[in-house]
């Protein structure tokens, strides 16, 4: 392929195809579940089509051949010549994997790298009518080649002999056209007259008698003009129609003109017998008119400069409201003018912050395959079932989860759900259920993946851990079920006794709860031995705006996300004591870690020295809970995360920084990553 097309048509195919190869993985395991869903298979077969002749259309020969090796696969499948079958759809699925593959090379600038010669074969082969399949398969496939296109390397190309032809098919003069213009050699593909007129009744709901009733009229011409400026309104056409009537000239016509038309043309359909004279004083209805374009794509980049922005406005918005409590101002004008801001800018944060989000479909997209797969070579029945997929979410949260979110429904999977003959002994259907459900609380989605498997055992999590060096004795003695739980998220931690393609590394799990924690958001495990398991992620909307605790450490100004904030008590020295050498305080009768911010922020400054008054900011980050002593609290504030100058990047514990109310520069704590290096420290 040459990169030298136009750039605009290379992205519009690019965003094309990329969402119809993501459809597809759902929409294969969906029928290979209900083979007999007609419209399923239709539109299965109409994606490997268009991407085919997007690629055509940039001489993307690899990925035509890929996709057409597939989409004739799924014509035989139509033609109720071949069935759907495990294996057949092993095969689909591989050769997708394939055109993903490619498709990735196409959006590096790179050459795609041909299918193997071997899965060409097998498409050639599954494309077969069904009851050939005990012959010897010939390794290059007629049909395969029948269908090959003309010309440079397009598809779908007709000479103008052949659109000639077909303009005069379309407006009923077939007869005129005495010798239509020659079609791949293979005869298998050719389409009778009948097939064709079958196909018009199809496309136009009962097309015959206004067909012959334009050839009955003495003035029509004998052929129209190829601009087409000369056509009756009558005897337009759409792109849709036009498409499916290039298909029947290359030899996929058999199919269509024999499947039933949708319920409202079969009405349509079933006037069509009427005798021509009945019809002949009727002019064919106007077509209507195709619905206006109500969307649009822009570039993710513009989209940020607006959020950008309308981020600087809410800065602006913070210092005006702040001067307006901080000074009487007798002016009512203005006043009034500073909450009609106030007002204006919101709603305009929130317009700004919808065009960013994407439904959370995106994400659980791709999980009906990983589940599918995942069981086979398990050798576990499994059924997913998806809900909430439309709930909204912002942009980067949706890429951000989707490594995280597949590691966890693999962990359910492997981990949680028996196999079939164990579910059965224990009074469970053989069937397991894995449920990935999103809903939208306030300003925060929450995620929730369940099954109905083996659960987890508080005390083999602990027993492991301690062989592993994770805890020690008298730690495990003192966790709880809910903390043993979470022991899975610790580094280097597995509950399988083999490594396998699978699991059994203890990677994974940790990186997924790291994630999550530079995400602000949290994880939750529930857990019923022998019932099943239920894990909770909660994460906030967006990552664009962000809800803070501003407060006072050694006379600078800091942020803490409020998600993280548990509660805020006062500094009682009487509920402060010294266990193994780490600073704890009595919080609800429960001892919990204490730090001291000004120790950790400030060099040099003395440890032993520890403020007396002052306040605790208690932090739940999972299911532990720590104390930050901090010297006075400023309040809530919405804050802009901007980015840390070179000079600052990669300062431990720090996330951003931002511009306060009052016009000053508050830098933002990463909390989970402050505590890993106060721990060192």
């Amino acid at each position: 392929m040459s990169f030298d097309v136009d750039e605009d048509i290379l992205q519009d195919f690019l965003i094309e195809a990329g969402e119809i190869l993501e459809l597809l993985s759902e929409q294969l395991v969906q029928l290979e579940n209900d083979p007999e869903n007609r419209d399923l298979l239709n539109a299965i077969f109409r994606g490997f089509h268009t991407v085919k002749g997007g690629a055509g259309f940039l001489s993307l020969t690899e990925l035509v051949d890929t996709c057409h090796g597939a989409e004739n696969v799924f014509d035989t499948l139509r033609n109720g010549q071949r069935s759907v079958s495990a294996e057949l759809m092993d095969v689909i699925l591989q050769s997708l994997d394939t055109i993903n593959a490619q498709f990735a090379q196409v959006q590096a600038r790179e050459e795609p790298i041909p299918a193997t010669p071997e899965l060409l074969q097998t498409l050639t082969a599954l494309s077969r009518p069904e009851s050939e399949d005990e012959a010897p398969i010939a390794a290059p496939a007629a049909a395969e080649k029948s269908t090959k296109v003309e010309g440079d390397g397009g598809v779908d190309e007709i000479t103008e002999d052949e659109f000639e032809s077909l303009l005069d098919e379309l407006h009923g003069n077939k007869k005129a056209t005495a010798a239509p213009a020659p079609k791949p050699a293979a005869s298998d593909d050719d389409i009778t007259d009948d097939e064709f007129e079958a196909l018009l009744d199809e496309i136009h709901g009962g097309g015959k008698a206004p067909q012959k009733a334009q050839q009955e009229t003495p003035k029509a011409p004998a052929k129209p003009a190829a601009s087409g400026n000369d056509k009756a309104k009558g005897d337009e056409i759409s792109d849709d129609e036009f498409e499916s009537l290039l298909d029947d000239l290359h030899g996929k016509g058999k199919f269509e003109a024999k499947q039933p038309a949708p319920a409202a043309e079969q009405t349509a359909a079933a006037k069509a017998p009427a005798p021509a004279a009945s019809s002949a004083g009727k002019a064919p209805a106007k077509p209507t008119a195709p619905a206006a374009e109500t969307t649009v794509r822009v570039d993710t980049k513009r989209l940020d400069d607006i959020m950008n922005m309308v981020g600087e406005l809410v800065l602006v918005r913070n210092r005006l409201l702040s001067l307006d409590s901080k000074q009487d101002i007798d002016d009512e004008e203005l006043s009034k003018t500073i909450a009609n801001l106030d007002v204006v800018t919101g709603d305009l944060q929130g317009a700004v912050m919808k065009t960013r989000m994407q439904p959370v479909k995106k994400v659980f997209g791709r999980f009906p395959r990983v589940v599918r797969d995942l069981a086979r070579t398990l050798k576990k029945e499994i059924s997913l079932e998806l809900e909430g997929e439309e709930t909204d979410l912002d942009k980067n949260l949706v890429e951000a989860l989707a490594d995280p979110l597949v590691h966890l429904v693999r962990n359910a999977v492997d981990h949680g759900i028996e196999t079939p003959d164990v579910r059965e002994k224990n009074g469970k259907p053989r069937v397991g259920n894995v449920k990935l459900a999103a809903s939208q609380e306030g300003d925060h989605i929450l995620l929730t993946i369940t099954d109905d498997g083996a659960g987890m055992d508080a005390e083999k999590l602990k027993s492991i851990a301690i062989s592993k060096g994770i805890l020690d004795e008298d730690s495990a003695a003192r966790m709880s079920d809910e903390e043993a739980y979470n022991l899975i998220f610790a580094a280097g931690f597995s509950t399988k006794v083999e490594i396998s393609d699978v699991s059994g590394r203890g990677v994974g799990m940790d990186v997924v709860k790291t994630k999550i924690n530079q995400l602000n958001g949290s994880v939750k495990i529930d857990s019923e031995l022998g019932r099943g398991t239920i894990l909770q992620i909660k994460l906030p909307l967006t990552l664009a705006i962000l809800p803070t605790l501003m407060v006072l450490v050694a006379k600078q100004t800091f942020a803490l996300p409020l998600a993280q904030v548990s509660e805020i008590i006062g500094l009682d020295q009487e509920l402060i004591n010294t266990v193994d050498g780490q600073r704890t305080m009595i919080v609800r009768e429960k001892a919990i870690p204490l730090f001291y911010l000004e120790h950790w922020l400030r060099r040099g400054a003395d440890r032993k020295q520890r403020p007396t008054v002052g306040h605790v900011v208690v932090v739940q980050l999972g299911t532990q809970q720590v104390g930050f002593v901090v010297d006075g609290l400023i309040g809530q504030e919405e804050v802009v995360i901007k980015p840390l100058d070179r000079l600052l990047q990669g300062t431990p514990g720090m996330a951003g920084a931002t511009i306060t109310s009052d016009g000053g520069i508050a830098l933002i704590l990463d909390t989970p990553n402050l505590l890993k290096h106060y721990a060192r420290r």
